[in-house]
């Protein structure tokens, strides 16, 4: 008997908290979400040398917050921060970082510690392309892309998520990316570190909420190519549907969701029906739909960056 009451209680408060967030839920698709207000927080962004990663400190920086700016392009930091500067940021500190090394991460991170703080705010964005089918990829560019845009999420979160517990607040942002939601021609190593990062980021979210650690935030953005020159030669098959994205449009939608602490982010919308399709489809109408789009055909003409840092 004295079971069944509990369950009839969790069963209340279950469906009075659900009710109560799809409503939330509707009223914020009518109205915009309120923002946080991030002065004075201290964010950390990889791959900060250049394209979105950039961009974003630049945004951060005019909403007041401390910039910690890591690249393995020094020259390029160097020219972020001057540009940060500019836009108004009163404190930002540059490190020389690469992110694929795991004692490099550690080091430099307790460095941060040391020297700026506990950052509140991380954006993993560090991220590179080899843009080869599968078996013409060397082994060592696939290690590579895994070392990058995975496993450097593991040893940022390892070295600052512990502060962001104990003090119940932080927001970790992970950079993932359309093909971490779908399987792309010609992108193999890259489409499973980037699985791998966004299944990564939604465990410790889950991780996060199982602890009833509310004011630890998570947003996850996945957005089809976006115009910084990683993905330069890519085409789209159906630019109405899915273009590819201008770089201050993109870095504008990305601060926004962490603003309003928006968990998953898609670029352009038309990923989220993309998704819904995925699960309701049969997988032969899809491959046909696919194809249909040119989705088989995106990466034919890929030429990417020069150089793969």
């Amino acid at each position: 008997m004295a079971s069944a009451l509990i369950s009839a209680k969790n069963f209340s408060v279950f469906l009075v908290k659900s009710v109560f967030s799809l409503l939330e839920s509707l009223v914020f698709t009518v109205l915009p979400r309120p923002r946080k207000d991030v002065a004075g927080e201290i964010v950390l962004i990889t791959g900060s040398g250049s394209g979105i990663g950039r961009l974003l400190a630049l945004k951060f920086a005019r909403l007041g917050c401390v910039l910690v700016l890591w690249d393995v392009n020094k020259a390029g930091n160097e020219e972020t921060l001057r540009m940060a500067r500019e836009a108004g940021a009163a404190r930002v500190h540059v490190y020389t970082c690469d992110c694929s090394r795991r004692e490099e991460v550690y080091r430099v991170a307790d460095q941060v510690k040391k020297e700026v703080g506990d950052v509140s705010i991380l954006i993993n964005n560090a991220g590179i392309v080899t843009g080869k089918k599968f078996l013409s990829c060397p082994d060592e560019l696939m290690e590579k892309s895994f070392d990058v845009n995975f496993k450097a999420h593991l040893w940022t979160y390892k070295a600052f998520l512990p502060a962001m517990l104990a003090n119940n607040h932080g927001h970790l942002v992970c950079i993932s990316s359309a093909a971490g939601l779908l399987g792309i021609n010609g992108l193999a190593d890259y489409c499973a570190s980037k699985f791998a990062a966004f299944g990564f980021a939604e465990s410790v979210f889950m991780e996060s909420f199982a602890q009833r650690k509310g004011g630890i935030k998570t947003t996850i953005v996945c957005p089809f190519f976006i115009n910084t020159g990683m993905f330069d030669g890519c085409s789209t098959g159906a630019p109405l549907l899915l273009p590819i994205l201008e770089p201050e449009y993109a870095a504008k939608k990305i601060v926004d969701a962490i603003l309003q602490e928006q968990v998953y982010l898609y670029m352009p919308r038309f990923l989220y029906i993309v998704m819904i399709l995925r699960s309701l489809l049969p997988t032969k109408t899809a491959q046909l739909l696919v194809d249909y789009m040119g989705g088989l055909n995106v990466m034919d003409h890929f030429v990417g960056r020069k150089k793969i840092n």
